[in-house]
């Protein structure tokens, strides 16, 4: 080992390590944690379409179940990013996990409308708050050369959980006019997931540094190190790092430094296409379906078979953030989106079962090879005192796009069935696309 070694910075140190068994143990622990959120958010796609029926709800007041989680969302996701940057990241994922799963089991005990819709808002800010988090979180500890894979890895998990929510949907909740509870009861699990969590994950090594931590960050470092076999390496030890920033620098304002104010104004118009596309669309999914004349269970199925595409989307998307890069990336998935989306919307009345699964298949391939594209940039446009802030306010100002969006669907069908939705769907993520194009192209860069 030659001297130089003690010349890198303990983020240098993290950056030269190969994946290890410590990388694999945190991405699987924040994955778990991420696929619970995804089927506790499909899970309610299928518990509107079931509602509609045992509770004989209309549209629009089941719109507002939906977009009340999402109101929280947004609330969550800013808040928890402004914690995280002051607590540490480790701590707000877990507290965060633990509200939102014991909101979600309270919501299974709802006996009406309004009741849930106050319960979904509850569940909505452990959920907004523990997203940009964990992907944050997982982003400081990832090899550079890696960095956008792994964090896609980890926005993988996320097909994971909505399968598990279409498997839900498709199994528990048409069994009996309770279903959806039993299906809501499931949702609870990350409440018992979050002691695991607060226990094993280490803290970020940058926020250790950010708030003078030094000795807890070299430890945390060492064993990621030993991890790799790297045991000369780390009987070395790292040079201090350069003071941080004054304590205005996670100011809120900060995001829009001139330095950061363009990077800050185009991630946010993705985040908030992204989000009404997304959202308006697959929560209403299998609502849509039944609506076009197919059964509860059928319409169920088809969301089923459309979900399992996300799994190929995620994994293309991760192999071709380290090929093409962060920006191509999103934008080519977010055009993909666009022209399935329109294919889609005429196929949902054509009765032609096979346009309606491949189309759907495709949308689901590319929206959600977009979303892990889109947390994987998201992390790298902001320095450590400001990355969690900025990921949170971006995730946050993006829901209050998938607020609306579900809120939109009713009247939207109303006009034109589901060719319009589908039409509009598509023209928000030309939008989303044209402004990937506009983001810096951070590929194999250091974070800070």
């Amino acid at each position: 080992m030659t001297s130089n070694t003690t010349s890198l910075s303990r983020a240098e140190r993290l950056d030269r390590l190969p994946f290890t068994r410590r990388h694999l143990t945190l991405l699987g622990g924040s994955g778990i944690g991420w696929a619970l959120d995804a089927m506790e958010i499909g899970l309610i796609s299928f518990v509107i379409a079931q509602l509609s029926i045992t509770w004989s709800a209309d549209a629009a007041a089941l719109s507002w179940v939906a977009s009340a989680g999402f109101a929280g969302m947004a609330i969550g996701a800013a808040l928890g990013g402004l914690l995280a940057d002051r607590f540490g990241r480790r701590n707000v994922f877990a507290v965060t996990l633990l509200l939102y799963g014991v909101a979600s089991g309270l919501s299974a005990l709802a006996w009406s409308v309004a009741v849930l819709i106050v319960l979904r808002f509850v569940v909505g800010l452990g959920l907004g708050a523990e997203l940009p988090v964990a992907s944050t979180l997982v982003s400081e500890f990832a090899p550079k050369r890696i960095r956008g894979r792994v964090v896609v890895i980890l926005e993988a998990f996320w097909a994971v959980g909505w399968i598990a929510a279409a498997l839900l949907g498709y199994l528990v909740i048409p069994a009996s006019a309770d279903g959806w509870r039993w299906a809501l009861l499931a949702g609870a699990l990350p409440a018992l997931w979050a002691v695991v969590i607060r226990w094993r994950m280490p803290e970020s090594v940058r926020f250790l540094e950010s708030k003078g931590r030094h000795a807890e960050a070299e430890r945390i470092v060492r064993r990621f190190e030993e991890s790799a076999g790297d045991t000369e390496r780390a009987n070395y030890s790292a040079v201090a790092p350069p003071a941080g920033p004054p304590p205005a620098q996670t100011r809120l304002g900060h995001l829009f430094a001139p330095t950061l104010r363009p990077r800050t104004v185009a991630i946010w118009v993705v985040w908030i296409t992204v989000n009404f596309s997304y959202y308006g669309a697959f929560i209403w999914l299998p609502s849509l379906l039944v609506e076009a004349g197919y059964s509860l269970v059928r319409s169920f199925e088809y969301t089923l078979l459309i979900t399992l595409a996300q799994l190929p989307g995620y994994a293309a998307a991760a192999y071709l953030v380290e090929k093409w890069g962060r920006r191509v990336t999103l934008a080519v998935f977010l055009l993909g989106s666009a022209v399935a989306a329109v294919f889609f919307g005429f196929g949902a009345v054509s009765g032609v079962e096979a346009q309606i699964l491949a189309f759907g298949a495709l949308m689901s391939f590319f929206n959600l090879g977009a979303w892990g594209a889109l947390y994987a940039v998201t992390p790298e446009l902001y320095p450590t005192p400001l990355r969690a802030t900025g990921a949170g306010w971006a995730a946050g100002v993006g829901r209050l796009a998938s607020i609306i969006a579900p809120l939109s669907v009713p009247p939207l069908v109303a006009l034109g069935g589901p060719p319009v939705v589908f039409a509009v769907f598509s023209a928000v993520f030309l939008i989303a696309a044209a402004a990937a194009f506009a983001l810096p192209e951070l590929k194999g860069r250091p974070l800070d």
